[in-house]
């Protein structure tokens, strides 16, 4: 990125038309915000690169989504409304980690280390948000947000398969 960014410095740039509406007071929002003027420059590094040319617009695409759409949910005058926007947004930045995650190569692994960690707070205050407005839980709620753990394969020639398909990589 050439230059750190500081978050307590960009909410200072931020204009006063965007911090006087009362979504500002919404933290989703105002890190979904922030995370689009990140990834403006890591879309330029992207760019660069005319193998991730594709997936820089797709990215930029998904982070600015998931402010968009907490904007609109913002306004609707049902929490059921609400809901299903911020669902929207939910998906947009689970996407995000996806895309950041296939540019890993270009951006390094620092760079797409905290874009991960970030979009996953941001995916926590939306868990969060979703059952608030619906009045109810979402299915995963039972489950802890993060990795998941899968299960074994039950047989020694399973894992051995397993432990072959996911080292042995074959690459062009």
């Amino acid at each position: 990125m050439g230059c750190n960014m500081n978050y307590q410095e960009w909410l200072r740039s931020v204009p006063t038309s965007l911090q006087g509406d009362p979504l500002w007071t919404v933290e989703a929002y105002r890190l979904a915000l922030f995370a689009t003027d990140i990834a403006w420059h890591d879309v330029t590094k992207l760019m660069q690169d005319k193998r991730t040319v594709g997936l820089a617009s797709q990215l930029y695409e998904a982070v600015g989504s998931v402010g968009a759409n907490l904007s609109e949910g913002y306004s609707r005058g049902t929490g059921r409304d609400r809901a299903r926007f911020y669902e929207y947004a939910l998906g947009s930045a689970r996407e995000s980690r996806t895309w950041y995650f296939g540019g890993r190569h270009v951006l390094g692994d620092a760079i797409v280390g905290h874009r991960l960690a970030f979009h996953t707070q941001v995916i926590r205050l939306l868990l969060t948000m979703i059952p608030d407005q619906r009045g109810r839980s979402l299915r995963e709620e039972s489950a802890p947000y993060g990795a998941a753990v899968h299960p074994q394969a039950d047989s020694g020639l399973r894992d051995f398969e397993q432990q072959c398909l996911l080292t042995n990589i074959p690459l062009p």
